[in-house]
């Protein structure tokens, strides 16, 4: 996996973004697999926004991955920030090949290089592998997470 590079995505990567979104077994019950009015307004607000970083995995020049880092500041650990990561993907052919722990390891990088001291993540419970292999990266279950869904609402004008 050495000819993989990590990047910032651009907007026209958001379709293989959106459509490694679709692609899993859970995505494909909250996610559709067309860029519409709600993706392109997150990807512009994400992509604004100093604190968030969408990133791609590309080989031989097509996304072959993808995640969102967004960097929280807070009072909590005496002032730390810390690192959030979301929305991990590898494209399906190329799982379990390493691509995802070199993309993980990337990510880890960055909120050390950044100063952040925790990185965090939430996977569903139902996703076993998922659990076993962020724990061979250092990961531990330490907390529960809790999660409210809310109804979907129109965004405010801008």
């Amino acid at each position: 996996m050495a000819d993989v590079i990590f990047r910032e995505a651009v907007r026209s990567d958001l379709p293989t973004i959106i459509a490694l979104l679709a692609d899993d077994v859970l995505g494909s019950t909250r996610d559709i697999p067309e860029v519409d009015e709600a993706y392109e307004r997150a990807f512009a607000d994400i992509t604004a926004d100093p604190r968030n970083q969408q990133i791609v995995a590309e080989r031989a020049g097509e996304v072959v991955g993808c995640l969102q880092i967004t960097y929280i500041p807070g009072l909590g650990r005496h002032g730390a920030e810390r690192a959030l990561v979301e929305s991990v993907r590898v494209r399906s052919d190329l799982r379990g090949q390493g691509l995802g722990r070199l993309f993980m390891q990337w990510a880890i990088d960055q909120a050390r290089r950044r100063g952040c001291a925790l990185v965090q993540l939430t996977s569903d419970k139902s996703r076993a592998d998922a659990h076993r292999f962020y724990r061979t990266l250092g990961f531990a279950p330490t907390h529960d997470g809790f999660k409210l869904a809310l109804p979907r609402q129109s965004p405010p004008p801008r």
